[in-house]
């Protein structure tokens, strides 16, 4: 299905064993425009460090709970590698995080999730990096940060970004 940034933002975000927080913003590549975290905003639990969470973890969109479901328990994420507050998302992070959880790395292939075209949530499906393939390096964008971009055509300005589509199978942005 597809959602806006915006009708997320403040969805209730539910671990495996509990409420961990809501939805604040989007992180997204600039190469394959899909969504590589969100951040959750944690209130008074973890308060002290930002809070990223995978689509790899996102199960469910519950649109008339405004709920989402992220198959992590409370401990995994407290115990995961720490993103300091207003500091970029580091490589070095990102290998530290991935390799936390022992998710497939999305920049390691030539599609959208790696070697995957979709996010492949299977883990018996997850394969040795196809070889000869490179890494590419990304730039991860806020979405709260590029929101009133304005939009340039060849032939003058026709607009700017309102907000962002999101598909909730393959978390790309249409």
């Amino acid at each position: 299905m597809l959602y806006t940034a915006k009708t997320l933002k403040g969805y209730k975000l539910d671990s495996l064993d509990g409420e961990i927080g809501k939805v604040k913003e989007f992180y997204f590549d600039d190469r394959h425009w899909t969504v590589r975290y969100l951040v959750a905003e944690t209130g008074t639990w973890l308060k002290e460090r930002q809070v990223l969470i995978s689509p790899y973890a996102l199960k469910n969109v519950i649109k008339e709970d405004k709920d989402l479901s992220v198959s992590l328990t409370k401990k995994q994420i407290e115990n995961s590698p720490s993103l300091d507050t207003h500091k970029p998302v580091s490589r070095q992070f990102e290998n530290d995080y991935y390799g936390y959880y022992g998710w497939p790395m999305y920049w390691s292939g030539d599609s959208m999730w790696g070697n995957y075209p979709y996010i492949e949530r299977d883990r018996s499906k997850w394969g040795q990096l196809i070889k000869g393939t490179k890494a590419w390096d990304h730039h991860l964008r806020s979405t709260q940060a590029v929101t009133g971009y304005g939009l340039q055509a060849l032939d003058g300005e026709i607009g700017h970004i309102e907000d962002f589509v999101i598909d909730d199978e393959t978390w790309a942005i249409r």
